[in-house]
Order: C-alpha cells, then sequence, then structure tokens
C-alpha cells in the first residue's frame, strides 16, 4: 500500500465508496480531510470489523432491496413520455427552465416515486419547446432513457398570428405599394404643370 493511500473501515454508507462493515482503500487527504473528521471511517481492527458484521449485513440486505426496486422500475419506464406545458414566447423559447426537479417530480407524479435528481442526467436546463431524450441513471448499469415532451401553453400559431398582427409584416406588406406609389404620382403631377406651364406660355 502506497502512502498515497490509507485502508479504513466503513462506519456508515458512503455513496460510491461501500457500506458499513466495508474495509476500503481511499486517498490519505480524502481520510484526513472527509472521512475521519465527520466519523464516517477508522483504522480497520479484527474487533471492530466483527462488531459490525451485523449492521453490514443488514445494509447490504437495504441495498440489495434497493436495487430491486430500482431494476423493477427501469423496467417499467421504458416506454415513458412524459409531457409538460409550459410558458413560451412565440419562438418556442421558455420563460424559465425544466430542470432535473421538474423531471423528477413530473415522474413522481405518473407513478414513479423516490426518483433522486441525480439520477436525471439532464446536461443543461431545458429552455426550448421541444421533445427531448433524457438518460435516467442509477447505477452503472441501470439506466434507461425516457422522453421528455416540452409544450408551449398556447399554440405557437395563434401566438405568430397575434405578434403579426400587432407589430409584424402583414400589417406593413400593403403599405409597402402605397409608399412607393406617391413619388411616380409626384411625378404625374410636376408633368401635368410643366405641360399648363408651356402651354399658357404659348
Amino acid at each position: 500500500m502506497s502512502k498515497r493511500t490509507i485502508q479504513l473501515l466503513l462506519l456508515e454508507n458512503v455513496e460510491s465508496l461501500g457500506i458499513i462493515g466495508d474495509v476500503v482503500k481511499v486517498r490519505t487527504g480524502y481520510a484526513r480531510n472527509f472521512l475521519l473528521p465527520m466519523g464516517m471511517a477508522e483504522p480497520p481492527t479484527e474487533a471492530r470489523i466483527a462488531e459490525l458484521q451485523a449492521e453490514r449485513a443488514e445494509a447490504l440486505a437495504r441495498v440489495e432491496a434497493k436495487r430491486t426496486e430500482r431494476e423493477e422500475l427501469i423496467s417499467r419506464m421504458e416506454e415513458v413520455e412524459l409531457t409538460l406545458v409550459r410558458s413560451c414566447n412565440d419562438r418556442g423559447g421558455l420563460y424559465g427552465s425544466v430542470t432535473q426537479r421538474d423531471i423528477a417530480d413530473a415522474l413522481d407524479a405518473v407513478g414513479y416515486p423516490g426518483i433522486d435528481i441525480r439520477a436525471v442526467r439532464l446536461p443543461s436546463s431545458i429552455r426550448r419547446i421541444g421533445s427531448y431524450e433524457i438518460p435516467i441513471q442509477f447505477d452503472a448499469d441501470l439506466r434507461v432513457e425516457i422522453m421528455v415532451v416540452v409544450e408551449p401553453d398556447q399554440p405557437l400559431e395563434e401566438r405568430e398570428e397575434m405578434e403579426f398582427d400587432d407589430e409584424g409584416e402583414l400589417i406593413e406588406k400593403p403599405m409597402v405599394p402605397a409608399k412607393k406609389a406617391e413619388p411616380e404620382t409626384d411625378k404625374a403631377d410636376a408633368e401635368v404643370s410643366e405641360a399648363a406651364a408651356e402651354a399658357s406660355s404659348e
């Protein structure tokens, strides 16, 4: 064992490291700065390992039960499609965003409870209307992708029509020919005035 690592006996479950009663090898900095001062581990002895065997067995049973529950949950989620309705602008940009918490809460609401937000592997918050494939991952081998569809609270077509009516191109287009016709009218008036002036001079 190198000087950079140390063996410790876990006194409680530590995520991604082990369960109570496990003897694990960790970096000395992690041990000295976190595990030891937090009372989560101690140097292993045969006596302490023996003392923790019963608690370790109970913790292992809970871990196995939780894994079985997650396996069943993953199998049920293979065809899941969530629909979330959000307010947005006429171009589909959300007023706000859809977060890991929103997705976990939505899954809970449709019968998939107890999903930690860390299991929702959302690279970044969703900020636009659309469909997204989102991984749900509990362990390296417990993963499923669900479809999250973010829909507008009002049809985008109606929003576009309203915008065009108030300030868009549909109002401006009929005005363009009229603006171009004005110089031609002025020119015609000028020609008539010139013709009248010539006639009077004769």
